[in-house]
Formats: C-alpha cells, sequence, structure tokens
C-alpha cells in the first residue's frame, strides 16, 4: 500500500507569478492569449501546455472559491457578496470563450494520440462534453445564474425565531426537535414554519428567475428541457433518466416500507397515537437528546481523534486542515444554511462550512464533510486540476461510506455505551430513512425542468403529489398542509445545484456496500478506499467504484439486497 503524508503542499507556479492575484479580467487576459497562441507541436510541448493551462484553472478556481466561502460564512457583509458578484458577471464570462478556444485547440492536436489514452480517457471525453454543450448565449446567463443561485444562502441566512426570550438559527432551533415535551416541539415547530412562510413568495420569485434562464440555456444548447442539458452537462455518461426513475421505484418499493417500520417504532417508543413531523426525532419520556459536543471546537478535537483511531493519516488531514484555518464549524444568524467541503485546487487542503448546534446529526455532517477533505488530500498530487474534478457520485461515496466506516470510533463522542447504541441507530435508521427524502427531491426535479412555464399552483400540487407517494404512511401531515407545501423550499440543492442529489442516493448504496465490506476486512477495505480517492477522475465511474472494492449497480435487486442487510444490522445494534 502506498504511504500517504498529509503534509499537503500548495501547487508549484510555473506560468503565473508566485505573487500573481486576480483583481479584473485585464490581470488574466495575458495568460489565456498566450496560451490560445502558444506552439504545441509536438507531445512534449503539448503536455507543458497542459500543466501550464492547468495551473491557471487552479488559480481560478480557487480564487473563486475562496469569494464563495467568505460570502456564504457572512452573507450580511455586502462587500464579499460584492467580491463574488463581480467574479461572475465581469470575469468569468471572458473565461468561458477562451476555455473553449483552448478545449478545441486541444482536440485539433494531433499530438493528443501520444498520451497515454487511458490515463486521459475521461478528461478528453469531458472536453469533447463541454465543447458540444459550449454556446457564446449563455455565458451571460451562467453569470447570471451563478450570482441568483447565491440569493437563497442570503434569505434563508437571516431566517431566526425567538424560543424563551433567545433567538435561534433554525438549524439551532431543531435541537428543540429533540425533546421529549411534545408541546415544545409543537411550538418551535410551528414557529420554525411560520418564519419560513413569510419568505415563501421570496424563495418563489428567486425560483421562478432561476427556472425561466435555466430553461433557455437548455434552449440555447438544442436541448429541449433543462433535464437533458443537465444530465450531459454533469457528465452522466454511465446512466440514464431511466435508471433514475427505475431508482425511484425501488426505493419506493424496498425501501419505503422498512422507514415506516423504523417510524411505527418511534410511534410505539414515544407513546402516540399518530405521528407527527415534529415527533420523528423526537426522544422518549426522561431521554435526553443526545448531546456529543458543546462546541466547534470540541467537535473538531473529537473528530480528529476519531479519524485518527480509523487510520492516523485521516486524523493528519484534519489536523493540517485545523493548522490552515479551513473550518467554519458553529451555525450563527448570518451564515447561509448547509454545509459542504469546499476544495481548493492550488492550497490543496480544503476547506469545511458547517451549522453545527451541537448535535449528533452534526457528528455525522463531520464525519461526512471529512470524508471529502480525505478525497481532495488524496488526489492533490495527480498531475491536473481536471484530474481532480471528479464525478459527484464518487465524491459522495468518499463522504457517506466515511460516516459508516467511523462508527467504531464513535465513542469518543459516545462514552456511555447506551449513547453510543443510540447513535449508532440513528446513523442506521438515517441511512436507509434518507432514500426516499432522495427520491422526492430528484422526482420533483424531473417534474420541474420538463414541465416549464408552470405556475406556482401546478408547482405545489406536483409537490404535494410527489412528496405523498415516497414519504412514509405513518407520518400524519393532517393540520400542517400548508407547511408541507413548501417543504421544498428547505432543499438549497433546488436553487443552488440544480440535479445535483441523485448522486446520494447512488453513493448511499455505494457507501452500504463499502460498509459491509469494512466489516468483512477493515484494512483491505480501507486501503481500496484510500486507492480509489487517489485516483481522482482519471478512471471512468465504474472503474472508480470497481477499484473501491464493490460495483457501480443502483439496481432493484441490489436496492433490495442492502436494504435488507441494513435492517439485519439495525436489529443487531438494537439487540
Amino acid at each position: 500500500m502506498k504511504t500517504y503524508s498529509a503534509d499537503i503542499q500548495k501547487l508549484q507556479r510555473n506560468f503565473l507569478p508566485n505573487d500573481f492575484k486576480i483583481t479584473d479580467w485585464e490581470s488574466l487576459k495575458t495568460y489565456f492569449e498566450e496560451l490560445s497562441t502558444r506552439d504545441i507541436s509536438s507531445k512534449v510541448l503539448l503536455e507543458k501546455w497542459l500543466l501550464d493551462s492547468s495551473e491557471l484553472q487552479a488559480v481560478i478556481s480557487e480564487d473563486a472559491c475562496w469569494r464563495q466561502i467568505k460570502m456564504t460564512c457572512d452573507t450580511e457583509n455586502k462587500e464579499l457578496e460584492d467580491a463574488f458578484t463581480f467574479f461572475c458577471m465581469e470575469i468569468e464570462p471572458h473565461i468561458k470563450p477562451f476555455a473553449d478556444a483552448l478545449n478545441k485547440k486541444l482536440m485539433a492536436s494531433p499530438f493528443i494520440k501520444e498520451l497515454d489514452q487511458k490515463t486521459y480517457y475521461t478528461y478528453l471525453r469531458n472536453v469533447k462534453k463541454d465543447i458540444k454543450l459550449f454556446h457564446e448565449k449563455n455565458i451571460a446567463l451562467s453569470a447570471d445564474l451563478n450570482v441568483l443561485a447565491q440569493h437563497y444562502g442570503a434569505i434563508t441566512g437571516k431566517m431566526s425565531v425567538e424560543i424563551d426570550g433567545k433567538e435561534y438559527t433554525l438549524q439551532q432551533a431543531a435541537k428543540f426537535l429533540m425533546q421529549s415535551d411534545r408541546n415544545l416541539r409543537e411550538k418551535v415547530y410551528t414557529k420554525v414554519n411560520e418564519r419560513r412562510i413569510q419568505d415563501v413568495d421570496a424563495l418563489n420569485k428567486l425560483f421562478d428567475e432561476l427556472l425561466e434562464k435555466r430553461h433557455q440555456v437548455a434552449l440555447n444548447a438544442g436541448f429541449e428541457n433543462y433535464r437533458d442539458y443537465k444530465f450531459e452537462e454533469l457528465g452522466r455518461f454511465d446512466y440514464s433518466v431511466k435508471d433514475c426513475e427505475d431508482f425511484h421505484e425501488s426505493i419506493k418499493k424496498y425501501i419505503t416500507p422498512i422507514v415506516e417500520d423504523i417510524y411505527e417504532h418511534k410511534r410505539k417508543q414515544l407513546g402516540l397515537d399518530i405521528l407527527k413531523p415534529y415527533d420523528t426525532d423526537a426522544e422518549p419520556e426522561g431521554q435526553k437528546p443526545l448531546e456529543p459536543f458543546k462546541n466547534g471546537e470540541e467537535l473538531l478535537t473529537k473528530s480528529i481523534t476519531a479519524f485518527s483511531n480509523l487510520r492516523p493519516y485521516f486524523g493528519d488531514c484534519l489536523r493540517k486542515m485545523d493548522d490552515l484555518h479551513q473550518f467554519d464549524l458553529e451555525s450563527r444568524k448570518g451564515k447561509a444554511p448547509g454545509g459542504y467541503n469546499c476544495p481548493l485546487a492550488e492550497t490543496g487542503a480544503p476547506f469545511i462550512f458547517m451549522n453545527a448546534a451541537g448535535t449528533a446529526d452534526d457528528v455525522v455532517t463531520m464525519m461526512h464533510e471529512g470524508g471529502h477533505a480525505l478525497h481532495s488530500f488524496l488526489s492533490h498530487d495527480l498531475s491536473l486540476s481536471a484530474f481532480k474534478e471528479y464525478p459527484m457520485e464518487m465524491a459522495e461515496l468518499a463522504s457517506m461510506s466515511m460516516e459508516l466506516f467511523s462508527m467504531d470510533q464513535w465513542p469518543i463522542f459516545y462514552p456511555n455505551e447506551h449513547e453510543l447504541q443510540r447513535a449508532k441507530a440513528e446513523e442506521l435508521e438515517r441511512a436507509l430513512s434518507i432514500f426516499p427524502w432522495i427520491a422526492t427531491i430528484d422526482k420533483f426535479q424531473h417534474w420541474l425542468y420538463t414541465n416549464p412555464g408552470h405556475t406556482h399552483e401546478e408547482r405545489t400540487n406536483a409537490w404535494l403529489r410527489i412528496h405523498k407517494e415516497f414519504a412514509p404512511k405513518n407520518i400524519s401531515w393532517e393540520g400542517l398542509e400548508k407547511y408541507q407545501s413548501i417543504l421544498w423550499q428547505k432543499q438549497l440543492h433546488l436553487f443552488e445545484v440544480p440535479f445535483y442529489y441523485i448522486e446520494y442516493g447512488i453513493a448511499q448504496l455505494g457507501a452500504l456496500a463499502m460498509w459491509k465490506e469494512y466489516k468483512l476486512d477493515k484494512e483491505k477495505t480501507l486501503d481500496n478506499y484510500m486507492l480509489s480517492l487517489s485516483k481522482g477522475y482519471t478512471q471512468t465511474l465504474k472503474e472508480l467504484y470497481q477499484t473501491a472494492g464493490i460495483a457501480f449497480d443502483f439496481s432493484a435487486n441490489n436496492v433490495k439486497a442492502l436494504s435488507e442487510f441494513v435492517k439485519e444490522e439495525m436489529k443487531a445494534v438494537f439487540g
């Protein structure tokens, strides 16, 4: 097994000056012009040209990432928002025509045949795809869309509620939904949703703008709808729309009934006649919600220990990020919702953003984003930036597998055996209960983009129909229908990264397969895990899964088999 070091180094610049910073388009234009006119009349010159192009790409990518990171950390800072908007509107639109020209220059070179075809296959396949999709009219539209999508975080980042005289972000308020006091849960649930309702119109208006512009992008590129365009743009070479639709049906057939069993157990545990949405995370009378940490610092310290115990290298990666101040973990007002790991193409060590509030879910999120971070570390030494732009189905396999691998190390968070058992049971329940929601969001997106020009009423009706199709039947929404109708607005992916959601379902199946292998041979599975992550995108998606020691398979048979496996594991945990 290869020896890995977490002492990640910023890429050495050979094409751009070390002190170069992006301030405007003119500061970048010279380098694009040089690459556009440079002679590449041999394999050696082509490889040098590729390295220089990659270096420029890494510098631009990291600059854009930092603008977005800073803005999401403080959505109320107009200066940070303006810096991000400036990049989207005044720099990136100038880059796109040059990027297209460079792609065409590359594909026109006779020397690409002399490159290692196995290593470059996926990269060149993506270049061909990008050339096919490029259209001048979409440059300005894409810039508008990048800016518009960030308005979601600005709107939702301002949301807060007052509970017992104290202000809480919606992420912080979610802790109250775990309490055994049902009256308190209902009160908080109502407050949170009434606060969301205040911005329903603003979010609907924002979404209308996003839908309209996305549809126009698809038309400009020669597609009938944005769904078909996006499938191609995302590089979904290994599965189709029909495969996704079949996956939805498999989830409904094999997983939703198990999730209903989970909630029936919850209903009996709580001693309720009817289970409501504000009951699903509640603890029984006399049992307090799990409190695995008090603050972000403690979460990070314990996470480093857990990762180190799994493999010292894993902990070293988080320590390196801490040394570089690459974490923003705690929830606060003015911070965008959600959590992410942002790869930084030049520096190498990524940035983890979270809204931690001291819950068991936060531990899982940290394990998840930590898995993404390992992916960034393990693929950093690949020679081209494009090699590190791994497919999302693989990125989520890295993160979701780490959630399950890390469970053996959770005593650091839960020294009490009973609490540890509870946390593990919740993780296994989550591993299955996430599937119906994934199917709901993905099927809703298929409807949204194949029905352009729909009204708000039609959108709401479609949402309710699809939500009811997959949601566990033993959760009652009676009297809460107005909250159910806006539930989709909680999902930031719909606004910010359209169609990026089915990947979670595909990867969750893969992660369960990885965990099954881990239980049979821990060290071999971790070796395969690290090796597959180190490949970046130098292999096809199916090959990457094969390198990880599993099959790329989200067929009905595999959904059934792995859901039954988890069901048996849950029995073992519950005793």
